[in-house]
């Protein structure tokens, strides 16, 4: 592996678990200042203070909050976007390039894939030609892999996510992103048929912290390495204490039951 990406994969990944906490903050392009990131610079601060790795940001929310206080933090900067308006909301182009991360100090860049969208190829393609660009500058590459659109009739189907990492892992992706396939047994299919790490997605908003905190552990029993979830983290009433939550599980190997108690404060 390049010098560069082996080095900037340390700022993301706990170098004793080979794990990660990513907290994803892009949502403002998709669908405007929702909850939880109205004031990116606070959103920044709490996941920090809870242990998080990494968070992901668009290129021009970096300068709102990132680095601001405290421990420091890994900075993902993601490269494409549409919103939620558009007639083709799940057509992804590109926003921004490595170099501009490059520029900003980051420590990885994310690009979004829809598997099945109408403008599959022109993903593709941009995926592909990202990767190009994130070897030459040593920039490792996080690919966000969905199967979305109408040939499509279950997006957390085994065999679907499996086909989903294992297109991130083929275009050149350093770490994939995909959904959790549901239980321990059909996700270790998942990660056992790629060579980089696969994280999960948090997909709906869950309204019990325990059914997240269990979706994690499993995942990880799974071979997984970790996590990349937004909404269920930064929306969460008590966003700090649910990072810390996590890191226990992810980095310390917590039970669930465990974790809970230390969300509730018990």
């Amino acid at each position: 592996m390049h010098i560069g990406k082996a080095i900037r994969l340390e700022r993301i990944f706990n170098r004793n678990t080979h794990r990660t906490i990513v907290v994803p903050m892009d949502h403002g392009v998709t669908v405007g200042p929702i909850e939880g990131i109205e004031d990116m610079r606070e959103a920044v601060s709490r996941v920090v203070e809870g242990g998080a790795n990494a968070v992901l940001e668009h290129k021009g929310n970096v300068r709102c909050g990132h680095r601001a206080e405290g421990r420091d933090v890994g900075l993902i900067v993601h490269l494409s976007a549409s919103t939620c308006l558009s007639p083709r909301p799940n057509y992804k182009g590109l926003v921004a390039s490595v170099e501009d991360a490059v520029c900003l100090g980051a420590d990885a860049v994310s690009v979004h894939l829809n598997l099945g969208d109408d403008n599959e190829t022109d993903m593709l393609r941009d995926v592909g030609r990202v990767a190009t660009d994130a070897a030459r500058w040593g920039m490792p590459l996080l690919a966000m892999v969905y199967a979305r659109g109408p040939k499509v009739k279950d997006e957390y189907d085994p065999a679907v996510v499996a086909h989903c990492a294992r297109v991130g892992t083929e275009l050149g992706a350093d770490v994939v992103k995909v959904n959790y396939t549901g239980d321990p047994d059909s996700f270790s299919r998942v990660t056992g048929a790629c060579c980089i790490p696969v994280v999960i997605a948090g997909g709906p908003k869950m309204d019990s912290t325990g059914e997240f905190l269990q979706m994690v552990r499993d995942s990880l029993m799974a071979g997984g390495a970790g996590l990349s979830v937004g909404r269920n983290v930064f929306q969460h009433p008590r966003v700090t204490k649910l990072v810390q939550a996590l890191s226990m599980v992810v980095h310390e190997d917590m039970q669930v039951d465990e974790a809970v108690a230390l969300v509730d404060g018990k």
